[in-house]
């Protein structure tokens, strides 16, 4: 199906951001994309708009009862002037699982990938050009209902936004580096049967009060545990976990409680497409400290929209510190984070069919 969306430009265009200074979700574009969804009509009006406030009742049903979904996307100017996504249909698929599990339509997912599109070629101009800079993407979905019932709304809001972002990791823009992690004891992200594989907002304010704990340890990030037994490792922060242990790569199964993430994904399948050993399963935390004091854990990285692959140097743990390969940068972080922010940029050729679109 061809989609096409009406626009309505601003009459105000913003000053551009200094593509040295952006920081991450600092700054805004001068257009959001926005549609409807009502009970009987389905999704309909997708149109382009000046980005601006939302007019939204006290009593919506998304305020009181958290319910939305969304979306984390990056775009990229390639040296030839285009413009790249990665693997969009992709963030669709994800969002129909998360609706799916928060009882909020589904939304077509090539309608999603067309909308994305036409957005960005609307603000392309502010895609930046500074190296680890990118065009961040997201979408997301509410409900502006007016409803104190705890039941499905029956109107819903699709909204894109964008934002210049400078890399996620303070750093990262310039040169890998290993994080240091705080290992979580106490408090949970998320448990089986919840809503731990859903993109939601409740997913990540509930995980605010552990990385406020990490920074006061010292740490950049939050290594989190299962929510039953406090004993296998799930999730760095917002990121999938991967653990280098021999000539192996590890990384959580999919038990319901992990996030699938985009990145992951194309982790595994360019370490498949290289030969390297891999699997998914549940791996024990004292397996990987004592794999970490003993040497054979050489590498372990985060993987993410955001930071693409953040290499892990140290696991902080009941006050002990852990450090991985003596807190160095690993060949197959590196490696992997070349590959996949290269095919991201368009400064190297993509390693499989189909991975980058470009506008």
């Amino acid at each position: 199906m061809e989609y096409t969306f009406p626009v309505t430009r601003t009459t105000s265009p913003k000053e551009k951001p200094d593509v040295n200074a952006l920081g991450f979700g600092k700054y805004y574009t001068d257009h959001m994309f926005i549609m409807d969804y009502d009970e009987g009509q389905g999704w309909h009006d997708g149109r382009i708009v000046p980005y601006g406030p939302l007019s939204i009742d006290p009593a919506a049903a998304t305020l009181h009862y958290a319910q939305m979904s969304f979306e984390g996307m990056k775009a990229y100017l390639n040296p030839q002037g285009g413009i790249n996504l990665f693997r969009p249909d992709m963030n669709a698929k994800r969002m129909q699982n998360s609706n799916d599990r928060l009882c909020i339509p589904r939304i077509d997912e090539e309608l999603f990938v067309e909308a994305v599109k036409a957005l960005v070629k609307e603000d392309a101009d502010w895609t930046p050009n500074a190296p680890g800079t990118s065009l961040y993407i997201r979408p997301f979905i509410i409900s502006p209902e007016p409803s104190m019932a705890v039941h499905p709304a029956n109107h819903y809001w699709f909204i894109i936004i964008l934002s210049p972002v400078a890399a996620y990791y303070e750093g990262n823009d310039k040169e890998l580096h290993g994080s240091r992690i705080w290992v979580e004891e106490n408090y949970i992200r998320a448990a089986v049967g919840g809503t731990g594989f859903a993109k939601c907002g409740g997913n990540y304010s509930c995980g605010m009060i552990a990385s406020e704990e990490a920074k006061k340890q010292g740490c950049e990030e939050v290594l989190w545990l299962d929510a039953k037994e406090h004993r296998y490792v799930e999730e760095v922060g917002t990121s999938n976990a991967f653990f280098k242990i021999g000539d192996t790569v590890y990384t959580s199964s999919l038990t319901g409680s992990i996030l699938p993430g985009v990145t992951r994904d194309s982790t595994l399948q360019l370490l498949r497409k290289w030969g390297v050993k891999t699997e998914e399963k549940r791996l024990e935390i004292e397996e990987v400290l004592a794999a970490a004091d003993n040497g054979t854990l050489t590498e372990a990285w985060a993987t993410g929209t955001a930071c693409v692959i953040s290499p892990i140097g140290l696991l902080k743990y009941k006050g002990t510190e852990h450090a991985i390969n003596g807190e160095k940068v690993g060949e197959l972080s590196q490696k992997l984070y070349d590959t996949l922010y290269g095919m991201q940029t368009g400064t190297r050729e993509p390693e499989m069919e189909g991975w980058v679109i470009t506008l």
